[in-house]
């Protein structure tokens, strides 16, 4: 069986199916950290599905073709994550192998859909990696987190910064590390993922950009260089901005900047599958976002409700962030990456 490399939120994943979202790496990258199987069950899934499966609490999964979810524990060492569709995955305990397969009627490639975002996510749960609830975009040689519930606006966000000319790392599942220079955040995959009304308010039309897959109406903006870019290493994290909600008043937005401890309480609201840790790694999240808030200025945004807005509201971001002093320290010597395969 051949397979396909790839890199996504700081990892190197080995898929035995392609993934188109994803660049391939060269063909004798090694040392792989994750290994993806989609479609025949490989035997240690085999042997996860032949546990019982015992229901964990879980919520709703707004963004996916089917917003009912489930995840059950399959033995002691295996998850299950089902979807309304019937697609499911099963991930080990460890976070290094996984497993899917598309509901009935369904093919691969819609099984695909679920992998880089939720899946990705439990994912780097399982790893004890920290992740926000957010978008990223490369401004000024540093990143900022566009933080924010479902719904919010952080995907159209990072797309209408995307298309002003400045690199996307991710959207929706933001992993965030410490580093020297304080905090980094890692590059997802190359796509922002929009609902056909976000396009519309980016182009001419709602049907501008392609489908993610056939039979869905959710399509994706691709960060390929041509008229939107990728930022494929980590950037030095320089600030935070919450969504607020939508406001008939104002025009573009209102930044308003918050104290570490207003920020903290929000930001734990916006871990990404916050509701699937232990109390250890609670505990470690608070410390992380306490030192994260200290580390990257946050501020409070208030959008407009008009979606005619949009565009000026990028533009306030972007001029916000390059503003910023914590830019201006970065940008004399910014941390980068370059990855070995």
């Amino acid at each position: 069986m051949f397979n396909v490399n790839y890199r996504a939120y700081g990892f190197l994943l080995s898929s035995s199916f392609p993934i188109a979202a994803l660049n391939p790496l060269p063909r004798n990258s090694a040392g792989a950290e994750i290994e993806i199987r989609i479609g025949e069950t490989p035997l240690w899934a085999t042997r996860a599905l032949a546990h019982p499966a015992v229901i964990l609490p879980t919520g709703r999964s707004r963004g996916l073709p089917n917003g009912q979810f489930s995840l059950a524990e399959r033995g002691p060492d295996y998850f299950e994550l089902k979807y309304g569709d019937e697609t499911r995955f099963i991930v080990d305990r460890a976070g290094r192998q996984v497993w899917g397969e598309p509901g009935r009627g369904l093919t691969d490639e819609d099984a695909l859909v679920y992998l880089l975002g939720p899946v990705m996510g439990f994912v780097l749960r399982r790893r004890n990696c920290f992740a926000l609830h957010a978008s990223a975009v490369s401004v000024g040689n540093a990143a900022i987190a566009i933080v924010g519930p479902a719904g919010s606006g952080k995907s159209t966000t990072a797309a209408a910064l995307a298309l002003r000319g400045w690199p996307v790392l991710c959207e929706d599942v933001c992993r965030i590390e410490a580093s020297e220079l304080g905090f980094r955040a890692y590059p997802g995959y190359p796509r922002v993922c929009l609902w056909p009304d976000s396009v519309g308010f980016l182009y001419p039309s709602s049907d501008a950009l392609p489908l993610i897959v056939n039979g869905w109406e959710k399509r994706y903006l691709p960060l390929d260089g041509m008229n939107a870019k990728f930022a494929d290493a980590f950037v030095p994290l320089a600030g935070i901005y919450l969504l607020g909600a939508r406001n008939n008043s104002v025009s573009g937005i209102d930044v308003q900047p918050m104290t570490p401890r207003e920020a903290a309480l929000e930001l734990v609201q916006n871990t990404y599958m916050n509701w699937l840790i232990d109390r250890d790694q609670r505990a470690a999240e608070f410390d992380a976002i306490a030192k994260l808030v200290l580390a990257a200025p946050s501020f409070r945004v208030t959008p407009s409700s008009d979606p005619a807005h949009l565009g000026a509201m990028a533009a306030q971001i972007e001029a916000h962030a390059l503003a910023s002093g914590s830019h201006e320290r970065l940008q004399a010597g910014p941390e980068t990456a370059s990855y070995d395969v």
